[in-house]
């Protein structure tokens, strides 16, 4: 079977991310060409590939490839994805999906009549250590999960006047453009949500038009909660990132340090005053299993496991939170989903 070409649309920071990340899939995929406006950008990941061609015209790609990677700014998502979706091209875009429920639709749509793979880039449902952590809350290993909690502390300063500090470029502010992976990851562990609250400032993160930190309370059908805390104002750390599942036999915990590429991390439970280690790993190489994963969907046409549609439920919870806010009230969170 010939390799995937593949092509990267936006390279920035994520872009990096993933490009140093693929070494296992050498005899899968080719990185063929890369995109950005900025052509030295472009120059830097396609000189991790060879053969790979820098350009600063994403669409002068499109003849060359058979898959793309979007990783650009929040509000380039949805022309750019549906630009590629109607070249025939199958999309591995970052999250959030995009900016507006509109545009969100409109996307999912033109996948649907595209028939290509469309696939948002969630990496933390294809890491080892959450998926056996979801593996053991669905078993109920420890019993029923009553408090979800995750909290992620991280200092993320720009000028602002960066896209990533202004509200209309980024979709939001600090919850809406990390803190989605988090809701999203609340959504699958613990179903259909009710109801809750978002209280946020850029108090401490003054570099951010919108919030920088956020506090985000969800209470689910089941009876559970869950609760989100993040900041890009971080000076310091000790919880890094922690996810704390509180069952009603035992406690798991997941923690990982926040080095990306180094990112040591470990699934433990604790019970009766005892903890112990169910798992242990890095967090490394998640994109890689993410990109092989998208592989494996476009090779077998099945849905992928981070589809649009559960995308934007999890934006819908962050858009009808925004807007409690505003109103000080608690936010309905009923009907978010498409299924």
């Amino acid at each position: 079977m010939s390799r995937l070409r593949i092509g990267f649309i936006g390279c920035g920071g994520m872009a990096g991310v993933h490009a140093a990340r693929l070494d296992g899939l050498g005899d899968r995929m080719a990185v063929t060409a890369a995109a950005d406006i900025d052509l030295a950008r472009a120059e830097g990941v396609a000189a991790r590939f060879a053969g790979a061609n820098a350009v600063t015209d994403y669409e002068s790609i499109l003849d060359d490839v058979d898959a793309v990677l979007i990783a650009l700014p929040h509000h380039l998502h949805h022309v750019a994805t549906k630009r590629c979706l109607a070249a025939g091209k199958h999309v591995l875009l970052e999250k959030p999906m995009a900016n507006t429920e509109a545009d969100c639709l409109d996307l999912i749509d033109s996948a649907r009549r595209s028939d290509r793979t469309f696939m948002i880039a969630y990496n933390l449902r294809y890491n080892p250590c959450v998926i056996r952590m979801k593996e053991l809350l669905e078993a109920e290993a420890y019993g029923e999960c009553f408090q979800f909690s995750i909290w992620t502390e991280q200092l993320t300063q720009r000028d602002p006047s960066h896209w990533y500090c202004r509200e209309e470029t980024v979709g939001g502010g600090q919850l809406f453009s990390h803190g989605c992976h988090y809701i999203d990851l609340l959504l699958w562990f613990l179903g259909k949500p009710v109801c809750g609250t978002h209280l946020g400032t850029n108090y401490g993160t003054p570099w951010m038009e919108k919030e920088g930190t956020s506090n985000v309370t969800v209470q689910f059908e089941s009876g559970a909660l869950g609760y989100h805390f993040g900041t890009w104002g971080a000076r310091g750390t000790r919880l890094q990132y922690s996810f704390h599942a509180h069952c009603t036999e035992g406690m798991l915990e997941f923690h990982r340090n926040g080095d990306l590429s180094k990112g040591g991390e470990r699934l433990t439970v604790h019970q009766a005053g005892r903890e112990d280690v169910l798992f242990e790993g890095t967090s490394g190489k998640t994109t890689q299993e993410e990109m092989a994963h998208f592989i494996d969907c476009i090779e077998s046409g099945r849905e992928p496991r981070t589809i649009a549609e559960d995308s934007l439920a999890g934006l819908r919870v962050i858009w009808r939170l925004y807007e409690a806010e505003e109103q000080n009230t608690v936010a309905d969170l009923s009907g978010i989903s498409l299924s």
